[in-house]
């Protein structure tokens, strides 16, 4: 079984890498949309932050912080994971300039002070996170008879963020 500090390394690893979340309020009735999870820095921490413009669903229906959640996935599909924290939006210049880049501008034709440019900072809470527990040795042990169960109860973690 991973630790708790194992399961967060993981989780920052494969987003940083994979980017791509289900993101909307927690609220009943907000659909969740695919967006591009963006982190100023290499450490296992949040905020996260996403690009996004003043007539998206989400800026529209947001209104100060308010609690928010996204789902992911990794392409690998090795983790899996469900977090739970706050959203707001901030247009920090010093942060649109840290992250900005050739896919995001091709998105605003005003460049970094489009009018319609949005930025949406997400603070973690909670995460509970899912590893595959799929493997040969996984499927070995099924074909002989063994309980499958023991080895997914060990990929799992529920950790602060």
């Amino acid at each position: 079984m991973q630790t708790t500090d194992e399961a967060k390394t993981e989780f920052w690893r494969a987003l940083r890498s994979d980017m791509t979340v289900m993101l909307g309020l927690d609220e009943p009735g907000h659909d969740a949309r695919p967006m591009t999870a963006q982190m100023l820095t290499d450490e296992d921490h949040g905020p996260i932050w996403f690009f996004t413009s003043t007539d998206s669903h989400l800026v529209r229906e947001l209104a100060g912080v308010q609690p928010a959640q996204f789902s992911f996935v990794g392409k690998s599909h090795g983790v899996f994971a469900s977090v739970q924290g706050t959203m707001s939006r901030d247009n920090d210049p010093a942060v649109i300039e840290a992250l900005w880049n050739p896919f995001v501008a091709a998105w605003y034709e005003g460049g970094k002070t489009d009018p319609k440019l949005v930025l949406l900072k997400f603070d973690p809470g909670t995460a509970k996170i899912w590893f595959d527990a799929n493997s040969l040795f996984a499927g070995i042990k099924m074909m002989l008879g063994i309980d499958p169960k023991e080895d997914y109860a060990d990929k799992v973690a529920t950790v602060a963020l």
